[in-house]
């Protein structure tokens, strides 16, 4: 069994993350939307507005003020583009204006909870203790009547056949099951998962956006992802088993 990510202590000094480099897309968009061109401005909104959304409501937790901050974030943008140095990419770049005006408005609507930042909720969470799955799944080394099997299968996961014909039957309730499942993820690794999963960035922009390292932003994802397999496990193992195809009109028309 392969070992889990070790998390960085939150008391250690980890090497700063490392910044995504402007590409030549970047560069040729920037270019564009200083010489006015509207389109490239809305394609810009359009990529990355969903994963913006989700990366202010770190902070503000009603989805209407995450709305606000970044309409605010993109007046800013069009505002600074111009000062735009291209020292990371543009989506790093306007991470860091969305993460500043999500804190400057979560300040000013002085929240009864209390404010915490990525950071806070990352470092309690890689403080919990992990198991990606039960040690009682496997057979232990202590057990002698069956050492020969140590480390392997106790339980084994349900095989999923994604292209049984009730599988595709499932697949819809299962994907809405996998979306409440990720809502009740912690909140880092529900961030770290939408980011990387839902919305498609790659690690390093994940880690520069939200400034975490890279050994515990793949702590995060590694964990996030465990806790979806555990939930869509346990959705498969309670769902039960359709019968064969035809069986229902067999049985309708008095048939065995």
């Amino acid at each position: 069994m392969l070992p889990s990510p070790t998390p960085i202590a939150a008391g250690s000094t980890p090497a700063p993350p490392p910044e995504p480099p402007l590409t030549s897309r970047d560069a040729e968009r920037v270019a564009r939307i200083l010489g006015g061109d509207e389109g490239a401005f809305l394609e810009l909104v359009e990529e990355l507005h969903g994963g913006l959304i989700r990366l202010a409501m770190l902070y503000v937790r009603r989805r209407e003020l995450a709305e606000e901050v970044v309409q605010d974030t993109w007046v800013a943008v069009l505002e600074g583009l111009t000062r735009f140095e291209g020292r990371s990419s543009l989506k790093t770049w306007i991470s860091r204006i969305v993460t500043n005006q999500a804190k400057t408005r979560a300040v000013r609507e002085a929240r009864s909870v209390p404010f915490s930042s990525f950071a806070d909720a990352a470092n309690r969470e890689l403080a919990e203790p992990h198991h990606a799955i039960e040690p009682g799944r496997f057979h232990a080394s202590h057990d002698f009547a069956q050492l020969q099997l140590a480390g392997h299968w106790r339980e084994p996961p349900r095989s999923w056949d994604a292209g049984s014909p009730e599988a595709k039957v499932a697949s819809g309730e299962a994907m809405r099951y996998l979306g409440t499942a990720l809502e009740a993820l912690p909140e880092a690794q529900r961030t770290v998962v939408v980011l990387r999963d839902v919305e498609g960035w790659d690690a390093d922009e994940v880690c520069a956006a939200l400034g975490v390292s890279e050994v515990n932003q793949r702590v995060l994802l590694h964990r996030g992802r465990t806790r979806l397999r555990k939930a869509l496990e346990l959705h498969f193992s309670e769902t039960p088993a359709t019968s064969e195809p035809g069986a229902t009109r067999r049985r309708r028309d008095g048939h065995p």
